[in-house]
């Protein structure tokens, strides 16, 4: 017995890459998304590697490349906004592109929206197997009923909880977290990503392409307080305590985070699964392996979505072996880059100051630096 309808959570990079390659595929995808359309903010991230063949194979490359960023270096910055040295970005040699996340995730959803169902502004409430499907109730819908449920709604996945249980089992931090707000104002130099270091603290401003944006990363420094990712007020005091003593533009830039209303927060983490399906259910792009350090989350998404999608349409008798086959073939790309987390993140943010001086004088000695 073939499976041919699926549903799959979230209408991001990974949800909507699926939702066009099971559709070319023969299956009938339908997608729920929480929020009421696309999301309009998200940092930069790059398409490399293995996602590369898959946008190219959508035909959605020269869209890509219209709203692409315009950076070409970083520039890191000390505490009087000194230039220390300037590294070239690899998407300024040809061989990626960088794209504001929610502009990637408009592009692929613009490439399947005419190929699977979109439904927004609604959400999974409960999931219940059977041998023969998936029963599903939503906030807003009716219930349905679905052969497949694949969960692609991110690193709080509430998929994830409902099938696999609660998510603090199965993340792991990686002792950072990061804030992101627009800059509100044009920048000077709009092919620069501008950075400065402090032990355990970076900040950038990055041109993006239309509107800069603002990052915060920072070691955690807040002990036991729990954090709620709900809670804003509580997101803008941690950042301010974490850089109240921080150099270069950075009293300014908190000035516009206790003004700003599109805040982003979370902790950066690793969701380390011991397997990503269980019976009817599968789990894909930041639900099932969060990589969210130095831009390979979207890359993965994207090249995970493909191979699942490219598994069942193979096996669409045998869902089990089709999950197990993705399984198998997308942990190869992402488990060297989850055990990468603890060294990437010591590059990006040094603890101390002679770890600091260190990456800075490696980046004077990187082929490109200067």
């Amino acid at each position: 017995m073939t499976t041919r309808d699926v549903l799959i959570s979230g209408a991001g990079v990974a949800g909507s890459t699926l939702a066009y390659w099971l559709a070319r595929n023969g299956f009938r995808p339908t997608v729920v998304e929480r929020s009421p359309g696309q999301r309009s903010s998200g940092n930069p991230v790059d398409v490399r590697g293995p996602a590369m063949p898959v946008v190219e194979a959508m035909g959605v490359v020269p869209r890509l490349r219209d709203v692409a960023t315009r950076t070409t270096m970083m520039r890191l910055l000390d505490a009087s906004g000194r230039s220390i040295t300037t590294v070239g970005m690899p998407a300024a040699r040809g061989n990626e592109i960088e794209v504001p996340r929610a502009d990637l995730a408009g592009v692929l959803y613009e490439a399947a929206r005419d190929e699977a169902e979109f439904l927004f502004d609604d959400a999974i409430t409960a999931v219940r197997q059977d041998e023969h499907g998936v029963e599903l109730t939503f906030e807003h819908g009716a219930p349905r009923r679905f052969d497949l449920v694949i969960g692609a709604d991110g690193l709080h996945s509430a998929v994830r909880r409902m099938a696999f249980g609660p998510e603090g089992d199965f993340l792991r931090s990686a002792g950072l977290h990061v804030a992101t707000m627009p800059l509100g104002e044009p920048v000077e130099h709009p092919h620069e990503v501008l950075i400065h270091n402090a032990p355990g603290r970076l900040v950038s401003i990055h041109p993006a392409r239309d509107k800069a944006l603002i990052a915060f990363i920072f070691r955690s420094s807040n002990g036991d307080e729990e954090i709620d990712y709900r809670n804003v007020d509580q997101h803008k005091r941690i950042v301010t305590e974490a850089y109240a003593d921080a150099g270069w533009r950075v009293p300014q830039l908190l000035d516009r985070l206790a003004d700003a209303d599109d805040l982003f927060f979370d902790a950066v983490s690793v969701v380390d699964l011991p397997t990503w399906s269980t019976r009817r259910i599968a789990l894909l792009g930041d639900a099932a392996s969060c990589v969210s350090l130095l831009g390979d989350g979207s890359s993965l998404a994207i090249a995970g979505a493909h191979a699942l999608a490219t598994a069942l349409a193979e096996q669409p008798a045998d869902h089990a072996a089709a999950f197990g086959r993705y399984e198998r073939a997308h942990r190869s790309r992402v488990t060297p880059k989850q055990r990468a987390i603890t060294r990437s993140a010591a590059l990006l943010v040094p603890k101390t100051r002679l770890g600091l001086a260190a990456r800075n004088l490696a980046a004077r000695l990187w082929p490109g630096g200067a």
